[in-house]
């Protein structure tokens, strides 16, 4: 069976995260995954970019489904719930909000450049030696926080895959949450 060319996107998610390892300012390349769905969704209307072409949706798809990494139990009714979803999606924004806002510190010369990588937003890893180019320490502060960000999500996404189905991150993924309510909002405007 012939497969899609999306079907490989996957391998963004281990370049991405590769990249991030040895150097953070690759870290910024996120941004793409954070604009394409908001775009797909705004422009289009629809989920097509999360349904099909998110790389993080094809790889707990490929290692999951394909690979059989993943529990394939059901998750439980309060994971699938519009109050966990959405209370996710605040808290999500909470912190992406205080990526910004920390760089935006570190801009305005209140702070000194952090160079930790902080997973599940508790635990504070050295990341130092993943700063090799030196750039302004306000885009250097933004890749080690956005980096944070993505890491812990893809934790918690690869957990969830473990723990149950494989695609179960999508269901409460804060960008699939935030793009289902932009799409709800525009089949009203019609």
């Amino acid at each position: 069976m012939k497969k899609n060319w999306y079907e490989y996107l996957w391998i963004w998610s281990i370049i991405y995260f590769s990249l991030g390892f040895f150097n953070i300012i690759f870290a910024w390349l996120g941004v793409i995954s954070f604009l394409l769905p908001l775009i797909f969704a705004i422009g289009f209307g629809n989920k097509n970019f999360c349904n099909k072409y998110c790389d993080r949706g094809q790889f707990f798809r490929m290692f999951g489904s394909q690979r059989g990494f993943s529990g394939k139990k059901d998750m439980p009714t309060w994971l699938k719930s519009k109050t966990f979803r959405y209370g996710f999606l605040i808290f999500f924004l909470g912190m992406f909000c205080s990526v910004i806002y920390g760089t935006y510190l570190v801009f305005a010369g209140v702070k000194n450049l952090s160079e930790v990588v902080t997973l599940f937003w508790t635990i504070d890893f050295a990341w130092n030696w993943a700063y090799t180019v030196k750039v302004e320490d306000w885009i250097a502060q933004f890749a080690f926080g956005f980096y944070s960000l993505m890491l812990t999500s893809m934790l918690i996404g690869i957990i969830s895959m473990i723990l149950f189905k494989p695609r179960s991150w999508c269901v409460f993924c804060p960008m699939g949450t935030m793009t289902q309510f932009i799409c709800k909002l525009k089949a009203g405007e019609k």
